[in-house]
């Protein structure tokens, strides 16, 4: 039996989320400073937006299965399409790690997570893609990008991927409320993972659980700690 602390880790509830602008679900302790957070960008013209947040376990699993089975587009670092189909292995597992987390192990299960936007850079009808090129210097979001780098952990908010390390490539898009995340992930471990998938089976588990260790120091642990 899952205990509450370890649902949470791996998005099996969501008691500890709350109904966020109608659409999304964040972490109660996150709500708060989010909104400050968003307040003062306004100040400096930007308005941020959500585009994802909480997600669960079936969630993940299912944008999992879509992009192993190639159901869904799955890209490099440079935003070329992968051929997943033709990947064996632990080349098909790194190819859609690099931008989809393991379900069981996204901390957007934790509600502490957000993928932003900037919504006065944009217009209304525009769909962001979640693309590094968007926040990049010559991108429409590179504004709020240079802001939160500045005035985030003001907030109590930082980068998990700010930068590409080895696992998950960099995101510029995904904030993190550190003070509940660090708290989450210190109490996370392989053998807390290795359970629940075990219990709660999902596309390639066998593969997974096969190299589940690496997986987890790559692309769980490895984050950008240090912000610029």
């Amino acid at each position: 039996m899952i205990t509450t602390d370890i649902a949470i880790l791996t998005g099996l509830t969501e008691q500890h989320v709350v109904n966020y602008q109608h659409t999304f679900s964040l972490h109660t302790a996150a709500i708060s400073p989010f909104n400050a957070l968003c307040e003062a960008a306004k100040m400096s013209g930007i308005d941020i937006r959500i585009a994802s947040s909480f997600r669960s376990y079936q969630r993940q699993a299912a944008i999992w299965h879509a992009k192993i089975t190639g159901a869904r587009a799955v890209f490099d670092r440079d935003g070329n399409t992968v051929n997943i189909i033709e990947l064996n292995g632990m080349a098909k597992l790194e190819a859609v790690l690099l931008y989809s987390a393991l379900p069981g192990a996204s901390r957007h299960h934790w509600g502490t997570e957000v993928d932003i936007y900037d919504a006065a850079a944009v217009p209304a009808d525009y769909k962001p893609r979640l693309m590094p090129e968007e926040y990049g210097q010559d991108g429409p979001f590179y504004a709020m990008q240079q802001w939160l780098k500045k005035y985030a952990a003001e907030f109590g908010f930082f980068q998990p991927y700010q930068v590409y390390q080895g696992g998950v490539a960099a995101e510029p898009w995904h904030l993190s409320y550190r003070p509940v995340a660090e708290q989450y992930l210190g109490q996370f471990s392989p053998l807390i993972l290795r359970q629940c998938i075990a219990q709660h089976p999902l596309t390639a588990q066998e593969l997974v659980l096969e190299h589940l260790d690496t997986i987890f120091t790559r692309y769980v642990t490895n984050i950008c700690r240090q912000q610029p």
